[in-house]
Protein backbone atom coordinates (compact mmCIF):
# COMPACT_ATOMS: atom_id res chain seq x y z
CA UNK A 1 0.00 0.00 0.00
CA UNK A 2 2.89 2.21 1.24
CA UNK A 3 4.39 1.56 -2.69
CA UNK A 4 1.26 2.10 -4.54
CA UNK A 5 0.32 5.89 -2.22
CA UNK A 6 4.20 6.31 -3.39
CA UNK A 7 3.90 5.64 -7.06
CA UNK A 8 0.87 7.60 -7.02
CA UNK A 9 2.42 10.90 -5.03
CA UNK A 10 5.09 10.48 -8.20
CA UNK A 11 2.37 10.67 -10.62
CA UNK A 12 0.71 13.48 -9.28
CA UNK A 13 3.63 15.55 -9.15
CA UNK A 14 4.54 14.62 -12.72
CA UNK A 15 0.85 15.25 -14.07
CA UNK A 16 0.85 18.32 -12.20
CA UNK A 17 3.76 19.93 -13.61
CA UNK A 18 3.74 18.49 -16.82
CA UNK A 19 -0.06 20.28 -16.81
CA UNK A 20 0.90 23.24 -15.51
CA UNK A 21 3.72 23.34 -18.53
CA UNK A 22 2.03 22.29 -20.74
CA UNK A 23 -0.81 25.05 -19.93
CA UNK A 24 2.06 27.65 -20.36
CA UNK A 25 2.99 26.50 -23.03
CA UNK A 26 6.51 26.28 -22.38
CA UNK A 27 9.33 23.27 -22.59
CA UNK A 28 10.32 21.54 -19.18
CA UNK A 29 13.24 19.19 -18.87
CA UNK A 30 12.39 18.36 -14.65
CA UNK A 31 9.53 16.87 -16.41
CA UNK A 32 10.70 13.95 -18.01
CA UNK A 33 12.94 12.98 -15.48
CA UNK A 34 10.32 13.09 -13.01
CA UNK A 35 7.82 11.10 -14.95
CA UNK A 36 10.64 8.26 -15.62
CA UNK A 37 11.10 7.88 -11.82
CA UNK A 38 6.83 7.79 -11.33
CA UNK A 39 6.79 4.99 -14.17
CA UNK A 40 9.57 3.30 -12.50
CA UNK A 41 7.54 3.41 -9.43
CA UNK A 42 3.77 1.85 -10.94
CA UNK A 43 6.35 -0.51 -12.07
CA UNK A 44 7.58 -1.42 -8.84
CA UNK A 45 4.36 -1.67 -7.19
CA UNK A 46 3.23 -3.85 -10.91
CA UNK A 47 6.58 -6.48 -10.22
CA UNK A 48 5.39 -6.50 -6.16
CA UNK A 49 2.09 -7.18 -6.81
CA UNK A 50 3.37 -10.63 -8.63
CA UNK A 51 5.85 -11.22 -6.17
CA UNK A 52 3.16 -11.19 -3.95
CA UNK A 53 1.01 -13.35 -5.72
CA UNK A 54 3.78 -15.92 -6.57
CA UNK A 55 4.29 -16.38 -2.46
CA UNK A 56 0.84 -17.24 -2.49
CA UNK A 57 -0.21 -13.59 -0.58
CA UNK A 58 -3.69 -12.10 -2.12
CA UNK A 59 -5.84 -9.15 -1.15
CA UNK A 60 -9.40 -9.77 -0.55
CA UNK A 61 -10.26 -7.49 -3.39
CA UNK A 62 -9.57 -8.46 -6.74
CA UNK A 63 -9.87 -5.59 -8.26
CA UNK A 64 -6.36 -4.87 -6.40
CA UNK A 65 -5.01 -6.03 -9.29
CA UNK A 66 -6.97 -4.31 -11.81
CA UNK A 67 -5.53 -1.37 -10.55
CA UNK A 68 -2.14 -2.15 -9.92
CA UNK A 69 -1.20 -3.43 -13.36
CA UNK A 70 -3.41 -1.44 -15.92
CA UNK A 71 -0.99 1.57 -15.24
CA UNK A 72 1.37 -0.30 -17.14
CA UNK A 73 -0.65 -0.46 -19.72
CA UNK A 74 -1.60 3.05 -19.77
CA UNK A 75 2.24 3.99 -19.32
CA UNK A 76 2.53 1.24 -22.66
CA UNK A 77 -0.27 3.67 -24.99
CA UNK A 78 0.62 6.77 -23.66
CA UNK A 79 4.28 6.06 -25.55
CA UNK A 80 2.50 5.00 -28.42
CA UNK A 81 0.21 8.30 -28.47
CA UNK A 82 3.42 10.39 -28.01
CA UNK A 83 4.67 8.86 -30.93
CA UNK A 84 1.66 9.36 -32.95
CA UNK A 85 1.18 13.33 -31.80
CA UNK A 86 4.36 13.83 -33.17
CA UNK A 87 3.15 12.76 -36.50
CA UNK A 88 0.00 14.31 -36.34
CA UNK A 89 1.63 17.90 -35.35
CA UNK A 90 3.96 17.30 -39.09
CA UNK A 91 0.66 16.01 -40.48
CA UNK A 92 -1.29 19.19 -39.87
CA UNK A 93 1.42 21.14 -40.85
CA UNK A 94 1.32 19.95 -44.24
CA UNK A 95 4.41 17.92 -44.02
CA UNK A 96 4.57 13.89 -45.20
CA UNK A 97 7.49 13.01 -43.19
CA UNK A 98 10.57 14.17 -40.66
CA UNK A 99 12.69 14.52 -43.84
CA UNK A 100 10.68 17.22 -45.16
CA UNK A 101 11.11 19.61 -41.96
CA UNK A 102 14.76 20.34 -43.74
CA UNK A 103 13.20 22.38 -45.73
CA UNK A 104 11.85 24.76 -43.58
CA UNK A 105 13.66 28.22 -42.10
CA UNK A 106 15.35 27.86 -38.91
CA UNK A 107 12.43 29.98 -36.98
CA UNK A 108 9.81 27.46 -38.81
CA UNK A 109 11.29 24.44 -37.36
CA UNK A 110 11.89 25.44 -34.03
CA UNK A 111 7.92 25.98 -34.08
CA UNK A 112 7.25 22.60 -35.30
CA UNK A 113 9.96 21.11 -32.66
CA UNK A 114 7.96 23.33 -29.93
CA UNK A 115 5.01 22.11 -31.24
CA UNK A 116 5.98 18.65 -30.81
CA UNK A 117 7.18 18.85 -27.58
CA UNK A 118 4.64 21.01 -26.10
CA UNK A 119 1.74 18.19 -27.27
CA UNK A 120 3.77 15.63 -25.84
CA UNK A 121 4.26 16.92 -23.00
CA UNK A 122 0.77 17.39 -22.70
CA UNK A 123 0.04 13.06 -23.68
CA UNK A 124 2.31 12.24 -20.87
CA UNK A 125 1.14 14.72 -18.22
CA UNK A 126 -2.17 13.38 -18.64
CA UNK A 127 -0.75 9.34 -18.66
CA UNK A 128 0.80 10.11 -15.47
CA UNK A 129 -2.50 11.83 -13.92
CA UNK A 130 -4.16 8.66 -15.15
CA UNK A 131 -1.55 6.45 -13.59
CA UNK A 132 -2.29 8.66 -10.20
CA UNK A 133 -5.82 7.87 -9.71
CA UNK A 134 -4.91 4.26 -10.47
CA UNK A 135 -2.45 3.85 -7.99
CA UNK A 136 -4.67 5.78 -5.12
CA UNK A 137 -7.51 2.98 -6.06
CA UNK A 138 -4.63 0.00 -5.60
CA UNK A 139 -4.03 1.45 -2.23
CA UNK A 140 -7.26 1.82 -1.35
CA UNK A 141 -8.26 -1.66 -2.75
CA UNK A 142 -4.89 -3.70 -1.06
CA UNK A 143 -6.61 -4.83 2.22
CA UNK A 144 -5.34 -8.15 3.37
CA UNK A 145 -1.41 -8.38 2.34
Amino acid sequence: MVLALTAAALNLLAGALGAWRYYAGVHSRAFWPLLRVAQAAALAVALLTGALAAAGRHPRDDLYYLYALVPLAVGLVAEQLRVASAESVLAACGLASAREVEGLSPDEQRSLVAAILRRELGVMAASALVVCFLELRAAGTAHGF
